[in-house]
């Protein structure tokens, strides 16, 4: 292992992380495993690139240095970020796959028992056979979950860690907020969510913030399309700021007319589920009561809305498509995970349907403590409501229709016409 001094985390992080995945692979009894998902290796060496769409690949063997097969041109990322002294690079005109083939006969794996992850995003089935059909010696075998094991807990550097992605967040959030009034566009207001985003330190995160305003917020995971807030319409805001491709994420709802009785009833719910889920989440609860407790609290309500998800999932190291740890545990029914100190959740008690056209949320991001829980968060959680002002009134298309036609009028169009 490379020692160096400006990696995310020190290099004795990194140590216990592969330490711990050796572990895992004695018990599975693997010689190595051949690591694809992009979250995975930057949590083993704290390689990125958004080039993770061409074939990539951390090979640790259970006696042996790691390596890694990259593009050529990622190789940089890897002496620029990572610990790792072995590479073998391969060009845009080569094959990736034989690159891994002939690397693992080279360090002495082709005939060993060597894990692979089956259900990778970026290691297609196509390749997943190549590698069967050349690599006959080989025993290869699903090693899905090995590093995610080691990921669910964080450690208390990735807390802290954590903790800078909540101030983009929570500055996103804050922009967001502001942002919104009657008359201003869903673009205006997430481009005022990512400056601030990024302004206070974050960077891109795996996916960009949810605006939605209106009936739109009834479109699952729509996100601003140019339309202009209306007065008493309702704005869904779903940020996840990012840092070091760690995430936080938040919903809040701003209101840009008064708030009806169903809003603060919904407004009412979600506060008591996060109050609960503050007042009882602790090591040792299953995910399934936790999110029983959570839905049971949503679903008694009398504005006919509906909690149509699983209440919580699992975040932290993301690239695009998701910000969501979701694949490593959930909090949904049926599902015997017991919560563990250094867990982190986005808990998402949020109301679809609310008066039969409104999606409104309210959501946290916590950590699992020693006795309990903490959110990363300050921001208050109740909808910000906004009086409609009378500069933002929405303009009638008769109205529009009518200056068009003063216009066309004026004794400059005339002249030109004639």
């Amino acid at each position: 292992m490379k020692q160096r001094d400006d990696m995310t985390f020190a290099n004795e992080e990194y140590q216990q992380r592969i330490n711990g995945l050796r572990q895992r692979m004695q018990e599975r009894r693997l010689d190595a495993v051949v690591i694809s998902d992009p979250e995975n290796i930057m949590y083993l060496t704290d390689y990125q690139t958004t080039g993770y769409s061409f074939f990539q690949a951390l090979v640790v063997p259970i006696d042996d240095e790691p390596f890694m097969i990259t593009r050529a041109m990622e190789e940089s990322n890897i002496h620029a970020r990572t610990w790792i002294e072995r590479t073998r690079p391969y060009p845009d005109t080569g094959d990736a796959i034989q690159m891994l083939v002939d690397a693992l006969r080279e360090f002495g794996l082709a005939d060993k028992r060597i894990g692979y992850e089956r259900n990778s995003y970026f290691f297609p089935a196509y390749q997943q056979d190549r590698i069967h059909t050349t690599l006959t010696d080989a025993k290869l075998l699903d090693c899905f979950g090995i590093v995610e094991e080691g990921r669910v807990c964080k450690s208390p550097a990735e807390i802290e860690l954590m903790h800078r992605a909540a101030i983009a967040t929570e500055e996103g959030m804050k922009a967001g907020i502001e942002a919104v009034q009657a008359g201003v566009t869903e673009n205006e207001i997430g481009a005022a969510v990512s400056a601030a985003m990024f302004r206070a330190g974050g960077e891109p995160p795996a996916v960009m913030p949810y605006v939605t305003s209106g009936p739109r917020s009834m479109i699952g995971h729509a996100t601003w399309e140019g339309r202009t807030v209306q007065p008493g319409d309702h704005v869904f805001l779903e940020v996840g700021g990012c840092y070091r491709r760690y995430h936080t994420a938040m919903m809040r709802t701003v209101l840009t007319g008064p708030q009806t009785d169903a809003l603060l009833h919904a407004q009412e719910r979600m506060i008591y589920a996060l109050d609960q889920v503050h007042e009882l989440f602790q090591p040792g609860m299953t995910v399934s009561d936790a999110d029983n407790m959570i839905r049971n609290i949503i679903s008694d309500n009398h504005c006919g809305a509906r909690l149509i998800t699983r209440s919580g999932y699992s975040i932290g190291i993301a690239f695009p498509p998701s910000w969501d740890e979701g694949y490593i545990v959930s909090l949904k029914q049926g599902e015997s995970t017991v919560l563990k100190e250094g867990m982190t959740f986005h808990i998402i008690p949020w109301m679809w349907g609310v008066e039969g056209d409104k999606t409104v949320g309210i959501s946290d991001t916590i950590y699992i403590t020693e006795d309990g829980c903490r959110s990363f968060f300050t921001t208050p959680r109740e909808m910000t409501v906004k009086p409609p002002q009378d500069a933002a009134m929405p303009i009638k298309l008769d109205e529009v229709k009518g200056r068009k036609k003063n216009q066309d009028n004026t004794p400059e169009k005339a002249e030109q016409k004639s």
